[in-house]
């Protein structure tokens, strides 16, 4: 599963909270349950953990690794069971001087399934499990072709990396003189079946085996996409992964932008379209309601403070310490927050115009 971009903005703090502690010696405490793992196991191995640490020479780092085992074991008695996700669970002397004490404990469900087991104890905390779930990993394929033309494309996250195109030996419409019109037509005919063939081979190529692969959407102008998912040139397991057809009037770079727009009800649980919605409410109440809306940070932060906002929308380019600002405001005032990307035209656009917006509670 992939994040949306809340979850990955969420994340992202967490684990930036986390890297900014760094100890003297070896005495920060990670520890990994997998879902579906017994905690009370994790917590009689923090203890027997704790017996082992008297062996430490070192005094001061002796007292900081058995109390932060200790104030670990505390933090996970709280849980009656290991959550669904499984659980993070960080703790350790993060005072920045040396011989005082600072002990801090965090802890966290993830938005995705912990599979390792891990218990550490280092000068860090062990955070790139939880860095390498930010990582957008699923993808669609994307086939826009015609007789002429076909491209191939992922779309990872809400960006459309093209991969290859081609270009059929189809003749044109009209005979060369001294050809019968039935031969002709068995050329056309045999050049479009090689065209397709063609298209299929650079799919599996492209598309086979990769198991984050979430299906397959085809589009072009006229009937041949339907001659291409239906007919016999796509293996398989391929053709079960087609989860969408559409009609679309270009192919080309066009087509690929085309043929996405076109496809939000196949992508309707997909991040990038609730992003385009979020956007596209926005700048159609702009065009109709002006009063309805607010954009540029200095106008959102009035409105918000107001208590007038129902959505902020805000650009994932803004720096952390605005959008935190903002995001503690919106959860006063009951606003619904959300973090929109670039890589979408709408948020693109966004980025244009202030980089944060907002839809209102009602005309002003």
């Amino acid at each position: 599963m992939d994040l949306s971009t809340k979850q990955k903005h969420d994340l992202k703090k967490f684990v930036k909270e986390l890297d900014s502690h760094k100890a003297r010696h070896t005495e920060f405490i990670t520890v990994y349950i997998p879902q579906g793992y017994d905690i009370v196991k994790v917590i009689q191995q923090l203890q027997d953990e704790q017996g082992t640490a008297t062996n430490i020479k070192s005094s001061s780092t002796k007292k900081n690794v058995i109390d932060a085992l200790e104030k670990m074991v505390s933090h996970l008695r709280l849980f009656k069971k290991t959550p669904d996700h499984g659980l993070a669970c960080f703790s350790g002397n993060v005072s920045a001087r040396e011989g005082q004490q600072d002990f801090k404990v965090w802890s966290i469900e993830p938005p995705v399934p912990i599979k390792t087991r891990i218990y550490r104890c280092d000068k860090n905390f062990v955070t790139d499990i939880l860095g390498n779930m930010m990582e957008t990993k699923e993808v669609f394929g994307l086939i826009v072709l015609d007789r002429r033309d076909g491209d191939i494309a992922y779309l990872k996250g809400k960006t459309i990396i093209p991969l290859l195109k081609t270009h059929s030996q189809v003749p044109g419409k009209f005979k060369a003189g001294g050809q019968s019109a039935a031969r002709f037509m068995r050329q056309r005919e045999d050049a479009a079946k090689d065209h397709l063939k063609k298209i299929a081979s650079h799919v599996k190529d492209q598309f086979l085996g990769n198991k984050n692969l979430k299906g397959i959407i085809i589009g072009g102008p006229g009937p041949t996409k339907y001659d291409f998912a239906e007919g016999d040139f796509l293996t398989g397991d391929l053709k079960k992964k087609v989860i969408g057809i559409k009609d679309i009037g270009y192919t080309g770079e066009f087509g690929l932008k085309e043929l996405l727009d076109k496809s939000e009800d196949v992508l309707a649980k997909e991040e990038i379209v609730n992003e385009k919605k979020l956007m596209s409410e926005f700048f159609d109440l702009l065009n109709k309601k002006p009063g309805k809306v607010a954009y540029g940070e200095k106008e959102v932060w009035e409105k918000l403070q107001q208590g007038i906002v129902d959505k902020v929308l805000i650009s994932e380019v803004v720096d952390d310490e605005t959008l935190e600002k903002f995001e503690k405001e919106a959860e006063n005032f009951s606003t619904e927050f959300n973090i929109i990307s670039t890589e979408t035209t709408e948020g693109a656009q966004l980025k244009d115009i202030g980089k944060i917006a907002a839809v209102l509670r009602y005309e002003v």
